[in-house]
């Protein structure tokens, strides 16, 4: 078992001997995700094998008495690594060589299919055979749809090889969105039609899925395709971007695990508090009534968050205004709990001194685990400096300017994937009332006049011109100054008169 694993990782991430494209490396799935990816085809299909198996037998029999030939259609198809498989379908056309002869592809009104195989492809039930490619390991429950070998060869190289880098799916985000491909082609050009407008867009979906695949991804195009397929809502438009971030994926990521975490610090938080009690007076709550009393308060916390909005903020990048909304959620969940320990238990069954250390407690967690990273990161430059070390990390920028375009550069620094590469030591600036103030977290460490000391003694390597206003006459007297340290300049365009002039644009169109 654990060698035919091995061969199936060594297949997801790549033929053996042979060197992958670049970028396919970094979309490959954790090997953890892998096996439970493959786990979850075997386990599915089988059980989905057996319960159809009656269906299985109706459809065979019907097919059998509506045209002659066999019951399974085999076909050719690319599968992972560019390796052909034979995919298995319920038949739907006629048994006969005009049939053979004709395109690959079939368009509405195909005189060669039948009048049951009409009705296989509008419900897609000609497609479960496939679950014996999926259980074989051919294909995946989710994944790109298999193409003939001919078009494949068609495709470019690059897209060729990164959505055949994964098994191709049972289903995929392309077949829902084209899950009436046969209605959009022509019955005139079908071949040009189909790979003019049609593949182009299929396989940017592929590439998007190939991309950002995820079990639980995968878990809402199943979910989607099942409930496509019911009559009523066939015809509803999906819109791409639930293709790869359904109500599963949300659901967990932005609901569960938040819930998960909130229970957690309110727990916490009530044995802190608990404990902190005790010190000066008895309290008999117990672990069972705490872990009650923490799910209660995390349902709270989560009702709240959701109505101040607070499950749509990204934390990773959210500003500090948010830390008054997070008190705002706690002191209301709060008040609320203290009203149902007041109104509902006689005597109360938590003190309220204690609700209120709770509530404090509750709301520092909530800032911590939602701010951990910028915390961790202040409080380990805080200690370096503290230490006399130098916490600066990659390539020292001093930033020319203080004002509105020096504290947007800070910004697209910070914010940019590059972020790491790079250092702000600080600013320099000429306003005599910004001197030995911090701006944007950063110090201004002197006036254009001290630009070459400042240069030397902080070991500056980028000099980042970044004044929004400034005059014709000391633009070139701070450039001369900068260009004579020999250090490398970049003189960023004058990025909010830009704003500026194009919001001014925008509004005299608006008033025309």
């Amino acid at each position: 078992m654990h060698n035919i694993i091995q061969q199936e990782l060594n297949l997801e991430n790549g033929r053996s001997g042979e060197q992958q494209p670049a970028g396919l490396s970094s979309i490959a799935f954790p090997k953890p995700k892998m096996i439970l990816k493959r786990i979850l085809d075997i386990l599915i299909s089988s059980v989905g094998l057996i319960l159809l198996s009656p269906v299985f037998g109706v459809v065979a029999y019907f097919i059998r008495r509506d045209s002659p030939g066999p019951i399974f259609f085999r076909g050719k198809r690319m599968g992972r690594a560019e390796k052909p498989f034979t995919i298995l379908k319920f038949r739907t056309m006629y048994e006969m060589n005009d049939c053979f002869q004709g395109p690959p592809l079939t368009v509405n009104g195909d005189k060669r299919i039948t009048s049951l195989g009409r009705w296989l492809r509008h419900t897609k039930i000609n497609e479960l055979p496939q679950l014996w490619n999926v259980l074989k390991g051919e294909m995946s429950l989710v994944g790109p749809r298999p193409e003939d070998p001919e078009i494949v060869m068609q495709w470019p190289e690059d897209i060729r090889r990164e959505v055949l880098s994964v098994r191709p799916g049972l289903t995929s985000p392309a077949s829902i969105i084209y899950r009436d491909e046969e209605e959009l082609l022509s019955p005139t050009s079908l071949m040009d039609d189909y790979l003019k407008r049609i593949l182009p867009e299929k396989l940017r979906l592929d590439q998007l899925y190939v991309r950002n695949r995820s079990l639980l991804g995968d878990l809402d195009v199943l979910f989607m395709t099942g409930v496509l397929l019911l009559p009523r809502i066939r015809s509803l438009e999906v819109q791409e971007k639930n293709l790869f971030s359904g109500p599963f994926y949300n659901f967990i990521s932005q609901y569960f695990s938040w819930f998960f975490v909130d229970w957690l610090v309110a727990f916490c938080a009530i044995a802190l508090s608990g404990l902190v009690w005790r010190t000066n007076a008895p309290l008999e709550l117990g672990i069972f009534k705490a872990i009650l009393i923490a799910i209660f308060i995390a349902f709270l916390l989560g009702l709240t968050n959701f109505i101040f909005g607070l499950w749509r903020v990204t934390w990773r990048y959210a500003t500090s205004i948010y830390v008054f909304d997070l008190g705002l959620s706690t002191l209301i969940t709060v008040i609320i709990l203290g009203l149902i320990n007041y109104y509902a238990y006689k005597p109360p069954l938590l003190p309220t001194g204690l609700l209120w250390n709770f509530g404090l407690i509750t709301f520092m967690g909530l800032v911590a685990v939602r701010y951990r990273e910028r915390m961790l990161t202040g409080l380990a430059n805080r200690w370096l400096t503290l230490r006399g070390a130098n916490p600066q990390m990659g390539e020292r920028i001093l930033i020319i300017g203080a004002g509105d375009g020096g504290q947007l550069s800070v910004w697209l620094i910070n914010k940019s994937t590059f972020a790491s590469a790079f250092s702000i030591i600080g600013f320099v600036d000429d306003d005599f009332r910004k001197q030995n103030y911090h701006m944007a977290g950063y110090p201004v460490l002197g006036t254009t006049h001290d630009i070459p000391a400042i240069v030397e003694k902080y070991k500056i390597g980028i000099i980042l011109f970044s004044i929004s206003k400034c005059t014709p006459a000391d633009r070139e007297r701070i450039l001369t100054i900068c260009k004579a340290t020999s250090t490398r300049l970049v003189v960023i365009p004058d990025l909010m008169q830009i704003l500026e002039r194009s919001l001014r644009s925008a509004t005299i169109e608006v008033q025309q």
